[in-house]
């Protein structure tokens, strides 16, 4: 399929802008430009409640922010939510719109994760304060008022990936449970070894020397590309983690590995379904105001959501 009119409209702007690629900003001003891109979505959906809150990590005080679409009582269903950005970008506020219109659509309360970035903190600092927040999120369900049986994980990019490895995580640990994961155009494959890198890897918004940019500082000086708590594609077995809903899209570097991911879901009998977005590009997801199939792909994961948790 041809690429998305309102999709190119977006390429377009973006390009009228003449600014260097993100990899040669440097990781300061690269994390100011996703902010301000974040910032420009549409109106925010009316959630009735939103809580910052921290919880303590393995290396210190880790940020939340918890959306509760309604005032309900009794324990609610909730989805611990990473946002993506390559493990480098990104953050609470950058998500925000998603999250509300996750947990608006879905009824589920959405715990968004404030987790370390590299280079600073690289590999596996964020997934470790990923897996504390699922940790926290099931040993105080009372006081959050949520169910710890009826938990998600999900994100977007690298916060799909680090969704996919928690999950891993958890099921290797004995726990927390996890009923389910919402896996958005997730990284699985940090060799970057799937046709569909070199596909879409120019002219797409997110390139594949980004990639490249994004998982060397990841990784740092210790990261294997090849761990399936790094790379999920490459793990020996599959079998019983949770139910998945993966969505990719057709101009996305990461389409394969997504795909490729849940096709293993599904060889090692996890009931999983891949959803691709053709004309798309990666992080459509988040462009809900100007995006048609952004609006169908959140309403998408909202009732995946809503099946899998209420």
């Amino acid at each position: 399929m041809a690429l998305d009119p309102q999709v190119k409209t977006v390429l377009d702007q973006l390009a009228s802008l003449n600014g260097p690629p993100i990899q040669e900003l440097g990781v300061t001003e690269a994390r100011a430009l996703l902010e301000r891109l974040a910032a420009i979505g549409g109106p925010p959906a009316e959630v009735a409640r939103v809580e910052d809150r921290t919880f303590a990590g393995p290396a210190g005080d880790v940020p939340v922010r918890i959306y509760r679409p309604t005032d309900d009582a009794g324990p609610q269903p909730v989805l611990v939510w990473f946002h993506g950005g390559g493990w480098v970008l990104g953050s609470i506020e950058g998500s925000d719109l998603t999250c509300r219109d996750l947990a608006a659509q879905s009824g589920v309360v959405i715990v968004s994760v404030g987790y370390r970035l590299a280079p600073e903190h690289p590999y596996p600092s964020g997934l470790g304060d990923c897996y504390a927040a699922l940790v926290w999120v099931t040993a105080t369900a009372g006081d959050l008022g949520v169910d710890p049986d009826r938990v998600a994980v999900g994100g977007d990019s690298a916060g799909g990936n680090l969704a996919a490895v928690v999950a891993l995580a958890a099921r290797d640990r004995g726990g927390p449970a996890v009923r389910f994961q919402l896996l958005v155009y997730p990284v699985t494959d940090a060799l970057m070894s799937h046709p569909s890198v070199r596909d879409n890897g120019q002219g797409y918004m997110l390139t594949d020397d980004s990639m490249k940019w994004f998982i060397e500082l990841y990784l740092g000086e210790r990261g294997d590309p090849k761990d399936p708590l790094v790379s999920p594609v490459y793990a020996d077995d599959l079998s019983g983690l949770p139910p998945a809903l993966v969505i990719t899209a057709e101009y996305d570097p990461l389409r394969d590995e997504g795909e490729a991911y849940g096709t293993r879901l599904q060889r090692d009998r996890v009931a999983a379904k891949v959803s691709r977005y053709d004309g798309m590009i990666h992080g459509f997801f988040s462009m809900g105001a100007i995006v048609d199939a952004a609006r169908r792909a959140t309403a998408e994961a909202a009732d995946a959501l809503r099946g899998a948790l209420t």
